[in-house]
C-alpha cells in the first residue's frame, strides 16, 4: 500500500542524466530525482520556485550521499532541516536519512553555482 503523498520538485530526466554525470554517484544506488518538500510549523506553503542551486554535498561515509541546494538563496527548509536531493545510497540505507546526515555531519560547499530546473510534482511513495 502507498503512503501519505508527498509533495516536492522534480528533476526533470535530462537534467538529472546530466548533473549524475557531473557528479557520479558514490554509492550503488543512484537516486538524484527530487527535493522533497516539508511545510513544518505553521504548515508553510511551498515556495513557487522552477529552480534551484546547488551548493554543496554531504557524506556520512556509510552509505547515504546528498547534495544540498538552495531555493531562492535559502538553504533552509520550513520543517527545519536543510533543502537537499538525495543523490545516492548504498543497499539498506534509505533517501529519508539524508536529513539525518546533514544535521550531524553538515555539508561541503561544491564550487560553482549549478542552476538545477525543477518541476512541482505530488507522488506516493512506495
Amino acid at each position: 500500500m502507498a503512503g501519505k503523498p508527498i509533495g516536492g520538485w522534480k528533476l526533470p530526466r535530462d537534467e538529472r542524466a546530466r548533473l549524475l554525470e557531473r557528479f557520479p554517484p558514490r554509492y550503488a544506488t543512484p537516486v538524484a530525482d527530487h527535493v522533497t518538500f516539508k511545510p513544518g510549523p505553521g504548515n508553510a506553503s511551498p515556495p513557487k520556485t522552477d529552480h534551484c542551486v546547488l551548493v554543496g554535498r554531504a557524506d556520512d561515509g556509510e552509505g547515504v550521499e546528498a547534495m544540498v541546494v538552495a531555493i531562492h538563496g535559502s538553504t533552509d527548509r520550513p520543517d527545519g532541516s536543510t533543502w537537499h536531493i538525495t543523490w545516492s545510497l548504498d543497499p539498506g540505507r534509505k533517501a529519508k536519512e539524508s536529513n539525518d546526515v546533514i544535521a550531524a555531519s553538515g555539508w561541503k560547499p561544491v564550487e560553482g553555482e549549478i542552476r538545477i530546473p525543477l518541476e512541482w510534482s505530488v507522488w506516493h511513495p512506495g
